[in-house]
């Protein structure tokens, strides 16, 4: 199986990848709560390119790729805004009172959580981003 979604990099059209990929997931037989956290870990991928891939007021396309492989369901972001690897940023420190801890750094965090595979590359010009889970049994 292979589906694709293009999206811009306006915020207005997250709604649009939300049915995507719960249409994917349904199909596919995940649950409730795992399409619910691969939802999640999308969308703030997704919004984070929607929203510093591109200079201000630049148009861009998100393209969105679902694929299989014989044990995970794959969701493939490419852009082709500023070079960026959110799997380099560290970890923030979650011991630390919320007071004590910088702003930002969360996103990509959540997304290693929730996902069983993270993986970036910038190949051809394009920011790559792969987020895997795991097939349901």
């Amino acid at each position: 199986m292979i589906r694709n979604i293009t999206l811009h990099n306006d915020v207005n059209e997250v709604p649009l990848m939300s049915e995507f990929i719960e249409e994917v997931a349904e199909q596919l037989g995940f649950n409730a709560s795992d399409t619910m956290n691969m939802n999640l870990a999308i969308e703030e991928a997704v919004v984070n390119v929607m929203s510093y891939a591109y200079p201000e007021g630049t148009v861009g396309d998100i393209l969105l790729q679902a694929s299989t492989t014989d044990t995970h369901l794959i969701f493939t972001i490419r852009d082709s805004g500023t070079p960026f690897d959110p799997t380099q940023q560290e970890d923030p420190d979650t011991t630390l009172s919320v007071e004590d801890r910088p702003i930002g750094g969360l996103g990509i965090f959540l997304v290693k959580q929730l996902m069983d595979i993270v993986h970036y590359e910038y190949t051809d010009g394009q920011n790559v981003l792969t987020l895997g889970k795991k097939l349901p049994e």
